[in-house]
């Protein structure tokens, strides 16, 4: 029998790189005690396929990590993997530094569209990079609950403010204002294509971890978390199109990639869209492949200019 490796291949700065050390996270968050339990290996862990699990474990990680004291989600809603969020958070800040002296940039104005009910990758930003959010979201109960994790947590307000999206067929349009600048966009966007692919997915996996396939999944999901039409590739292009209307307040969007098959019709997209700079940034996590891809309207001077004036 052998053990799981450790998350070496996370990004070095990653918090999350070694095993979790459940006894530092119980004591940061004692109501996960009743969660632990000593799995096949002899380890403590908790049972991944409990969504309540799940949850109060992601609870002791923003405690205990991020000095979140106070996360709650409604039931249903996406459960993000801790993670492999802040992956994502620290390869932005490389990317940013690549066009600010190699320094990561301390006070980048970030765009997360969908921030969802969960409001992970604000909450990972500002308290890793000291980074200002903009969190947009079309799900009015999602808004909420991601204002009341904002609102219960000290400090929080001023670092972090959402704007609701009230046109579900856009993305940047009302939400990014005029004569505002952003240092980068950050995107997780829906995975599926359609409701009934979104049903098949979550069977797969409840599949894989020995369950029936009839039970609610461990980190949920939303309508519009999980699925639109075309999926991620139709999602991604519509923000490459939207993109190119605001080329001038953004140095970078980037968007989360699941499917690597997609990027090269994202290439393609990119080219006729005659952006300056396309990056594909690779992240993993154990056996788990992920990606996001990066463009810039701007040349590496007008990037580096941008990022200084927003750095004053």
């Amino acid at each position: 029998m052998i053990k799981p490796a450790e998350k070496t291949v996370l990004h070095p700065r990653n918090r999350h790189r070694g095993r979790y050390d459940f006894t530092a996270l119980k004591l940061s968050h004692p109501p996960l005690v009743p969660y632990v339990q000593i799995n096949q290996y002899g380890d403590e862990s908790v049972n991944f396929a409990d969504a309540e699990a799940v949850k109060v474990l992601n609870q002791a990680l923003l405690h205990h990590f991020y000095q979140i004291e106070h996360w709650m989600i409604p039931d249903g809603f996406l459960c993000p993997p801790i993670p492999g969020r802040a992956d994502y958070i620290h390869h932005l800040a490389d990317l940013l530094a690549e066009d600010h002296q190699s320094v990561v940039p301390k006070n980048s104005n970030v765009l997360d569209i969908g921030c969802g009910a969960n409001c992970i990758y604000p909450l990972i930003g500002h308290r890793e990079y000291g980074w200002r959010f903009t969190g947009s979201e079309v799900n009015e109960q999602a808004m909420r609950a991601a204002n009341a994790i904002i609102a219960a947590n000290p400090g929080l307000a001023r670092g972090i403010r959402l704007r609701r999206q009230k046109d579900n067929g856009a993305i940047f349009h009302g939400v990014i204002h005029k004569n505002e600048s952003y240092s980068a966009t950050m995107c997780n966007p829906p995975f599926h294509a359609s409701a009934s692919d979104a049903r098949q997915g979550s069977q797969r996996k409840l599949r894989n971890l020995g369950l029936d396939t009839r039970a609610p999944l461990n980190f949920g999901g939303q309508q519009d978390e999980l699925w639109c039409e075309g999926g991620e590739r139709a999602f991604i292009g519509k923000m490459i199109a939207e993109s190119a209307e605001f080329s001038r307040q953004c140095v970078w969007f980037t968007s989360l990639v699941s499917r690597k098959e997609h990027l090269p019709e994202l290439r393609r997209l990119l080219e006729e869209a005659e952006v300056a700079q396309v990056r594909i940034v690779e992240m993993a996590q154990g056996q788990k492949q992920s990606r996001f891809i990066a463009w810039s309207f701007l040349d590496k001077t007008a990037r580096s200019r941008m990022l200084a004036n927003l750095n004053r």
